[in-house]
């Protein structure tokens, strides 16, 4: 009898619908798809892979530490910031590299991938800046485009 009042009692089993922000996430790279560029280009891997070897590690190791925290819960310390204003829902890795320069993958989170059981941190562009600068509008107007380029497709365009 005393089993039958534990089953009785026990939490309903939840019953999961998709992937969760509380899941580890897996690292993908959008993935343009440009009519004149067969190896259709990817932004964020590309300016990844053109930086100094210690920037490249460094940003590397942020996007895996983020990826199994999983995002929500990795204290950022600078390297993994959320954005503000028009770059809502963006985030930025931040990495300071040699000679006074600014290195940023800008990242979005993604639930709503078809063919996906994991969520994904999408790579989605990378920009870097001399030091004590700021990206203009157009450069960060750029980025929010490849954005909507990659959530118009479903499943999604990555790499």
């Amino acid at each position: 009898m005393a089993n039958a009042k534990k089953r009785k009692n026990a939490p309903a089993p939840t019953v999961r619908t998709g992937p969760s922000p509380d899941d580890p996430h897996d690292i993908v790279y959008f993935k343009r798809h440009v009519k004149d560029d067969p190896a259709q280009a990817e932004p964020g891997r590309d300016a990844l892979r053109s930086w100094p070897t210690s920037v490249r590690a460094k940003a590397n190791a942020v996007l895996i530490a983020v990826a199994t925290a999983p995002p929500k819960r990795f204290a950022g310390g600078g390297y993994w910031e959320a954005m503000q204003g028009e770059m809502t829902g963006w985030f930025e890795v931040r990495i300071d590299g040699p000679k006074r320069h600014h290195y940023r993958l800008f990242c979005l989170l993604d639930y709503e991938a078809k063919e996906k059981e994991t969520p994904l941190l999408v790579v989605v562009d990378g920009r870097d800046k001399p030091f004590r600068t700021t990206l203009n509008a157009a450069d960060y107007a750029a980025v929010r485009s490849m954005g909507e380029e990659y959530l118009k497709r479903n499943p999604r365009s990555i790499g």
